[in-house]
């Protein structure tokens, strides 16, 4: 059986399975979010870059936010429109999107900084939040932790089998991890089967690695100053997220978090 290699995301394009297979009931992620805001003073008129499905957008809007969300995936942001009617969202990319309007927050969550594969392209996506922040305002940012895997291979060293149930029908997924050390990539092959599909889809895909040394360059670089940078708690951490937690600094996790502010 030969697989069918394609570069499109299977779960991007179908948002109700990619809600499935990451559920959040809890809303963890807009509620870690909501938290630091809090805690750095951020406003309420909130930029999620990277927002998929809009799940996040529509609990900030029942806490008082306006939100607009912005996403490269039309499927995603037709979804979000459609679940989140008190949201704006438009079909864009993180480095070249350009709004009419600043903001208070700007967030980009599930490692979406990530796909900024290159400096330039990192660049250009810092670039893109400093001119659509308000002085003063934040950039909130959830990832891997590049340093994690320094020595670390417990992500690396097995296939990860796992199945999501969605409209009746059972979706197996075969995942595997590598590091692409000359690109300082983290690579992931992941192949798809379901009942009477032929042959297995498999989805190539990959995230920059980035260090926290190298975030803090690049932040002051963009103007930015670093109000916080952590590994637990978080949404996708370890260490779940719950109100008031302390935010650890010893940056050894899996998932690396970033507060930066745009000096007013």
């Amino acid at each position: 059986m030969r697989p069918t290699i394609v570069s499109a995301n299977f779960l991007t394009d179908n948002p109700a399975l990619y809600e499935q297979r990451f559920p959040d009931p809890e809303h963890l992620a807009a509620r870690f979010v909501d938290d630091l805001v809090r805690r750095f003073g951020g406003g309420r008129d909130l930029l999620d870059v990277g927002c998929g499905t809009g799940r996040d957008a529509r609990h900030w809007t029942t806490r008082g936010y306006r939100v607009t969300g912005l996403d490269i995936s039309p499927q995603m942001v037709e979804h979000a429109h459609k679940h989140c009617p008190a949201g704006r969202f438009a079909v864009a990319d993180m480095r070249t999107f350009r709004l009419p309007r600043e903001f208070d927050v700007i967030t980009c969550l599930d490692s979406a900084l990530l796909y900024c594969h290159t400096n330039p392209e990192l660049d250009a996506f810092l670039q893109r939040c400093h001119r659509h922040l308000r002085p003063g305002g934040l950039l909130v940012a959830e990832m891997r932790n590049g340093a994690f895997f320094l020595g670390n291979t417990e992500l690396l060293d097995e296939v990860r089998e796992q199945e999501v149930v969605w409209d009746g029908v059972t979706y197996r997924s075969r995942t595997r991890l590598w590091i692409d050390h000359a690109n300082q990539l983290l690579r992931r092959e992941r192949s798809w089967d379901w009942p009477g599909r032929d042959e297995p889809l498999v989805q190539r895909s990959a995230w920059r690695l980035l260090f926290p040394q190298e975030l803090r360059c690049f932040a002051a670089r963009h103007g930015f100053e670093v109000l916080a940078m952590f590994d637990e708690p978080g949404p996708r951490a370890r260490t779940p997220w719950h109100p008031d937690a302390e935010l650890s600094t010893r940056l050894s996790g899996d998932r690396l978090h970033l507060v930066l502010r745009r000096p007013g």
